[in-house]
């Protein structure tokens, strides 16, 4: 528990922009990518945007052009910028990775405690 620490979240109007950060603990490692998913309440889990460590990005469709997804898998760390906000996108935000801890055999998920994101009309 703890190994990913979101930042950054908060409210903003529509149009507005907020960037979100995460830091994945340094006992993590073999990070393969990092993303972000948000949940809306009501809603499932969904993908937001992820990145992988040779630097190929994937965006939900409804993110393109908007949001901004960067990391850097040797730092540990992971960013996404969000632009032109609107109230589609409020959800609580959660940082996501695969890696391993001391002792794993296999990588497996990691996920932040989440962040949220407010956008009012």
């Amino acid at each position: 528990q703890g190994e990913l620490v979101e930042s950054g979240g908060g409210s903003v109007q529509a149009g507005g922009s907020l960037r979100l950060s995460c830091a994945a603990s340094r006992s993590i490692f073999s990070i393969s990518i990092m993303g972000w998913y948000r949940q809306a309440p009501g809603n499932q889990r969904e993908l937001v945007a992820t990145v992988t460590s040779s630097g190929r990005t994937n965006y939900a469709d409804s993110v393109v052009g908007r949001f901004t997804v960067s990391a850097d898998t040797i730092k540990k760390t992971a960013s996404l910028q969000m632009n032109s906000l609107t109230p589609e996108d409020t959800a609580v935000y959660y940082c996501n990775t695969f890696g391993r801890l001391p002792g794993d055999i296999f990588p497996r998920q990691f996920w932040g405690q989440g962040t949220q994101v407010t956008v009012s009309s």
